[in-house]
C-alpha cells in the first residue's frame, strides 16, 4: 500500500492508496508538503 502523508499548520492527513500512480497524482495536485512511502502494513483501525 502507497501513503501519502500531508503536513497542516498543526495536523496532518493520511490517505491510502493501491498503486503508486495514484499516489503520484495526489502528490502533483497538493501544494502542501507531503511525503510518499510504501508499506505492507494497514492503516485500518
Amino acid at each position: 500500500m502507497w501513503v501519502v502523508t500531508v503536513f497542516e499548520q498543526e495536523a496532518y492527513r493520511i490517505f491510502e492508496f493501491e498503486t503508486k500512480e495514484e499516489a503520484l497524482n495526489l502528490l502533483q495536485k497538493i501544494e502542501k508538503p507531503a511525503i510518499l512511502s510504501y508499506t505492507q502494513l494497514t492503516l485500518a483501525a
